[in-house]
């Protein structure tokens, strides 16, 4: 794997402490936060096609 796919051992850290939160969720929080963060996602990925269509000359 290359090193920009290796997680920093500060992400590992944050990695891990994420896992402990989702541990304590219940099913139905649990729920909840993965269509939020799929949400959270989907708005991530349009800034980021923005942000390049932007940098290359590419706007509407």
């Amino acid at each position: 794997m290359s090193n920009s796919m290796e997680l920093s051992l500060e992400q590992q850290f944050n990695l891990r402490s994420f896992q402990t939160q989702v541990d304590k969720m219940s099913r139905e929080q649990a729920k909840e936060f993965l269509l939020k963060l799929y949400e959270e996602m989907l708005v991530r990925e349009n800034v980021y096609k923005d942000v390049l269509k932007h940098q290359w000359g590419l706007g509407d």
